[in-house]
């Protein structure tokens, strides 16, 4: 019986296996992507700084500009900073959520000085990979233009430098300039459904 088995899962991996591979001879182009991480659920920032970490790994010089959470000390920082600076170029720009300044026009220069760090960074050719952290939170409440953000990415953004965007109510006009875009689904979360405050390790 278990023979059999075995004989059925390794003719049927065997087809796998050439499906697959004929499906990777196809892919043969190479570019730097324009990544999108949003949606409510939880993981948008951990997982593009999961990729920052393969940069690291594979010696690639990158950049993050954390917008927002400016007040926060949070453990990718500390890391990032006090291990891999050499790796990995670290900015905030921004003091925290609108409900903590509760000043617009501070919000606004905030967002705007850390996309000019953005565009900086991303035009350096040094700089292979760029996170832009909850930059779509500036760009969901109008700190910075979405028309400008996305004719820089398209147009000016070196052709081989990848670039992530995280936070969630990410605008249309990125989702449909994006390469790459992932929703995080929010099915059950601690904080919203038992009263579970954010936790040093899970959410900063």
């Amino acid at each position: 019986m278990n023979q059999d088995v075995n004989a059925r899962h390794n003719e049927k991996m065997k087809k796998i296996k050439a499906a697959r591979d004929r499906m990777m001879a196809t892919k043969t182009e190479k570019k730097g992507l324009i990544m999108v991480h949003t949606g409510p659920g939880k993981g948008k920032s951990s997982s593009g700084f999961g990729m920052i970490m393969r940069c690291i790994a594979h010696g690639m010089p990158c950049s993050v500009v954390q917008f927002i959470k400016g007040t926060w000390v949070t453990g990718e920082a500390e890391l990032l900073r006090g291990k891999f600076s050499d790796e990995c170029r670290f900015f905030i720009s921004g003091e925290g959520f609108t409900w903590e300044t509760q000043d617009r026009e501070r919000d606004v220069a905030a967002a705007q000085n850390g996309w000019d760090i953005a565009k900086t960074q991303i035009l350096d050719p040094e700089v292979q990979f760029v996170l832009l952290d909850e930059i779509n939170i500036a760009l969901r409440y109008d700190y910075l233009d979405i028309d400008e953000v996305v004719d820089f990415l398209l147009t000016s953004k070196p052709e081989m430098t990848h670039v992530c965007l995280t936070g969630r109510n990410a605008k249309p006009e990125l989702i449909e300039a994006a390469d790459l875009v992932t929703e995080m689904t929010l099915v059950k979360h601690p904080f919203k459904d038992l009263g579970v405050k954010a936790q040093k390790g899970v959410e900063f």
